[in-house]
């Protein structure tokens, strides 16, 4: 027996296809929508139409794909009516920074206007539906980088006695910082989604998510840090480091992970609710560290150039501290780490025709 109906957007690319599969074991039935915009952000090597295909074939009776844009709320009011949603996972976005400045009116339509049409159509539609916004780190802006950081040989780190060595949490202020557009979009919507959940009562998160990965990542060079470093290592194409000697931090979760984290705070919804969601002290690696691990797994060497220029309002380190959901939810648990991750995404995508789509 169905236990109902979740839509979910994004639902080809990587937090979206991972909550199709995951919610349908679950006993659900999925309607996806996604327009792969990747490809229209990043080229042909980011489309994530092969997944598309995957998810139509592996489930045929318990998936439905529409192509729906989440700009048009029209259409999206027609989706709400007819299928009554009683879970939303909204992760479909322009997930760039350095993409956002090229069109901030795209990326802001798509970011904070896409998610203000799912929430409002949900609350004319279907208003005690469970809603989970796939926020980010970067609502924070570059406030962490006046953290006091150390050094290292192969990293920016922090000094073990600081409030944050554990992670950041959601006492960290989002005000009075260096965001770029697309963590102001990113913040626009973040806010939206706790106000309908406090003004109008709905059961509404923000998960803000570190470094999301795994292996259906469609990683390109201007997202997906982890995915398109190994696609890198593995087709010889060049890796470019932006800044910070490379020993910029960046904490990894797993998409499975991450979604098992939105099935949990489902069992138990709350009201405008806000969690910081990454791979916490548990797993974390600087870029110099997932080169050389990268090189460890694969045997074969990363080629990569390194430019001063660090991209406007990127972190230097960041870690998520996610003690807060885990007192919410404490049967919650990683199943992956760094070096669990990078081996399964390069198993993966050393069987995929990468050579065809990179971007050389």
């Amino acid at each position: 027996m169905s236990k109902g109906v979740a839509v979910i957007t994004g639902s080809a690319g990587l937090i979206g296809s991972e909550s199709v599969s995951f919610f349908i074991e679950k006993g659900f039935d999925v309607v996806g929508i996604d327009n792969d915009m990747r490809a229209y952000f990043f080229g042909k090597e980011a489309s994530t139409q092969w997944m598309r295909e995957r998810l139509l074939e592996k489930h045929p009776k318990r998936y439905k794909h529409y192509d729906t844009d989440i700009r048009n709320f029209e259409e999206l009011a027609k989706l709400f009516k007819n299928y009554k949603p009683g879970l939303i996972i909204h992760s479909a976005a322009q997930p760039s920074h350095d993409w956002a400045a090229k069109e901030p009116f795209t990326d802001f339509s798509v970011n904070a206007n896409g998610t203000l049409n799912l929430l409002e159509a949900t609350r004319q539609f279907t208003p005690d539906a469970i809603f989970i916004y796939c926020s980010t780190n970067k609502v924070y802006g570059d406030t962490p980088n006046r953290l006091p950081l150390v050094e290292t040989a192969k990293r920016w780190e922090i000094d073990k006695k600081h409030q944050y060595y554990e992670g950041i949490d959601e006492s960290m202020s989002i005000d009075n910082c260096l965001h770029s557009l697309f963590g102001a979009s990113k913040a626009a919507a973040d806010i939206l989604v706790q106000e309908y959940g406090r003004y109008f009562g709905m059961k509404t998160v923000c998960l803000r998510g570190g470094c999301l990965t795994g292996p259906a990542h469609s990683g390109t060079r201007l997202h997906g840090f982890l995915s398109y470093l190994v696609r890198c290592a593995i087709t010889g194409v060049t890796y470019h480091i932006y800044g910070y000697k490379g020993k910029q931090v960046r904490d990894n979760i797993h998409s499975f992970d991450f979604v098992n984290s939105i099935y949990h705070f489902s069992l138990d919804p709350k009201v405008g609710e806000v969690y910081n969601m990454g791979g916490s002290r548990h797993s974390n690696c600087s870029i110099l560290e997932a080169i050389d691990m990268i090189e460890e797994i694969s045997g074969k060497k990363v080629n990569y150039v390194y430019e001063e220029q660090n991209r406007i309002g990127d972190h230097i380190w960041y870690i998520s501290s996610v003690k807060k959901f885990q007192k919410d939810y404490p049967a919650w648990e990683y199943t992956y780490d760094i070096k669990k991750m990078i081996t399964e995404i390069y198993e993966v995508q050393a069987q995929l025709p990468l050579d065809d789509v990179m971007e050389k």
